[in-house]
């Protein structure tokens, strides 16, 4: 195995764990508070369940990296990486939904600790809830933009 392919497989793996860890310790900080409030008003399980839900969607997205990594570079299709430039780049597109992956799955995981205190005081207001943590999404999404782009632009 080349040089090129062993950075491009670094580059997938760190996109699908380190973004699924983010993922996993949002989701895991958002139910401990789901928990409680549940455990006071079950009435309320739709609304925080689907407020703990939203870390989860960094892991997505780096899973989505990683297939598309994959894929171009001969593992599940494509032209297998032979040079380590190539795949120092496909690392390098990997890198934005890895790191930012990692810490919005946090952060959104603690912006939805308040929201669902939210909800427990005010279930009226789940929709001004909702808002908070979708604020930390949107960087979640620009990284997953900037890694596809910068990935689909890496010469064959």
């Amino acid at each position: 195995m080349s040089m090129g392919m062993v950075f491009a497989l670094l580059g997938a793996a760190s996109a699908a764990s380190l973004a699924g860890i983010g993922s996993a310790m949002g989701v895991g900080i958002a139910g401990q508070a789901a928990a409680g409030v549940v455990s006071e008003d079950p009435g309320q399980f739709a609304k925080v369940l689907i407020l703990q839900l939203l870390p989860g969607t960094q892991g997505i997205y780096g899973l989505l990296v990683a297939f598309i990594t994959l894929s171009q570079v001969g593992i599940l299709g494509g032209n297998m990486v032979t040079d380590t430039a190539t795949g120092l780049m496909y690392l390098a597109a990997c890198l934005p939904i890895a790191l930012v992956g990692l810490m919005s799955g946090i952060y959104q995981g603690k912006t939805s600790v308040a929201s669902i205190g939210i909800v427990a005081k005010r279930p009226d207001q789940f929709g001004k809830s909702m808002l908070f943590p979708a604020m930390v999404e949107t960087y979640a999404i620009l990284a997953l933009l900037v890694s596809i782009l910068a990935m689909t632009n890496i010469p064959a």
